[in-house]
């Protein structure tokens, strides 16, 4: 007799963005005539840079011609791909070898399908708030969850855990608080993992926008750290790749965990891939060598420029309203304190219906994310500008 994996009921009853896209439907159908803006989730919204679209119609144009067609390529990824992430890692000083790259349809499939190859009586512990894919992965994969509380009082970057724990996820710059992590802050992370064998699962999908150079973009900028951590990133933020879809995870060869020998992970991820996974899309790959070229990269850091100044605006407009607002500064997020111990989706709600304007909710990130909302600078500037000049005309605080 089938069963079904009971996990999968230990889950909230609805997915944060079912909810918010379910009640900001109800608010458009009772006020037809009303403009409802989103500043909630953080899907981009600029147009495709020119050396990236150029590149992408050649290859869709190589798919036309039977004497350029391909079909299934290398799972772990294009070679010419892989060997142009080995450069972009040497400009941070970093060596990785593209055997150590895999290139996915992303980093969220990632971040979730990496517990795959590690026990199940594993303790995974998240940043709390956190981007509830760690989490929902983790419970639907039967795993126990150590929360490691992010608050004002530490920059909303949490302290190492107390206990044992055995997988750690690292957002850093943060979703959704905005936070970024110092040197110290993940040397401290890089010395615990290696006392306790764990392993770090970095999410470094923000990275390209931190623009403070005293900030690390990659685990692997710690030493020690590609003996003890996995790093995930993604073309969608800095590029535009959020409906393209290409990331990659780097898994160093020298990484090691109780048990294991050098190589080991390694070569369980490539078992997973090549199992479950026919590899990234052609087309989307040679988008992304077009991401890397120097002009690709010169694009992109203007498209990463522009939200950036988005992001310039709803802070500062927010911050002269009396709200205590946190991130926008190397992170394209802003956490904003509910005012008078509001809960985040009462504030929800009113930002909804005073000003139109739809939000993230902190608490959906977890029990440490109540009393905060999240915004994000992904959108047109033209409607980042409206929908926070509503807030100042009509939010009653």
């Amino acid at each position: 007799m089938a069963t079904i994996n009971s996990n999968y009921d230990r889950l909230k009853a609805s997915y944060l963005f079912s909810e918010i896209a379910k009640r900001a439907k109800a608010f458009a159908e009772k006020h037809p005539g009303a403009k409802v803006m989103r500043l909630g989730i953080g899907n981009t919204t600029e147009a495709l840079t020119p050396t990236v679209l150029k590149d992408l119609i050649k290859g869709v144009e190589k798919l036309g011609d039977v004497k350029t067609y391909t079909g299934y390529g290398d799972e772990q990824g294009d070679i010419r791909l892989r060997s142009a992430l080995v450069e972009f890692y040497k400009k941070r000083r970093i060596t990785v070898t593209p055997q150590e790259i895999f290139i996915s349809d992303g980093a969220k499939p990632d971040t979730a399908n990496i517990q795959s190859i590690f026990g199940q009586n594993n303790i995974v512990a998240v940043f709390d708030p956190a981007y509830p894919v760690y989490v929902d992965s983790a419970i639907i994969g039967g795993k126990k969850i150590v929360y490691m509380p992010c608050r004002k009082e530490n920059g909303f970057i949490p302290d190492v855990p107390k206990r044992k724990v055995d997988i750690i996820y690292i957002c850093s710059p943060n979703n959704p608080t905005g936070a970024v992590a110092t040197k110290k802050q993940l040397e401290d992370f890089v010395d615990y993992a290696t006392r306790n064998k764990a392993v770090i699962i970095f999410d470094a999908a923000y990275a390209e926008y931190i623009t403070d150079k005293n900030l690390p973009k990659s685990i692997y900028e710690i030493p020690g750290g590609k003996e003890c951590a996995i790093e995930i990133n993604s073309f969608s933020k800095w590029a535009g790749f959020t409906g393209v879809r290409l990331g990659w995870s780097v898994v160093p060869m020298a990484l090691v965990i109780e048990g294991t020998e050098k190589g080991k992970i390694n070569s369980l991820w490539n078992r997973r891939q090549t199992t479950m996974f026919n590899g990234a899309s052609n087309i989307a790959q040679v988008g992304g060598l077009a991401v890397l070229s120097k002009e690709g990269q010169k694009e992109c850091r203007q498209l990463v420029s522009y939200y950036m100044e988005n992001a310039k605006i709803i802070k500062s407009s927010l911050t002269k309203l009396g709200l205590k607002v946190f991130g926008g500064e190397n992170a394209p997020y802003i956490w904003v304190k509910t005012p008078h111990n509001m809960s985040s989706w009462d504030f929800f709600d009113r930002l909804l219906n005073e000003t139109h304007v739809v939000v993230t909710p902190g608490s959906g990130f977890g029990p440490h994310g109540e009393g905060y909302i999240r915004l994000s600078a992904f959108g047109k500037r033209a409607d980042i500008e409206k929908a926070v000049e509503n807030i100042k005309k009509n939010l009653k605080i």
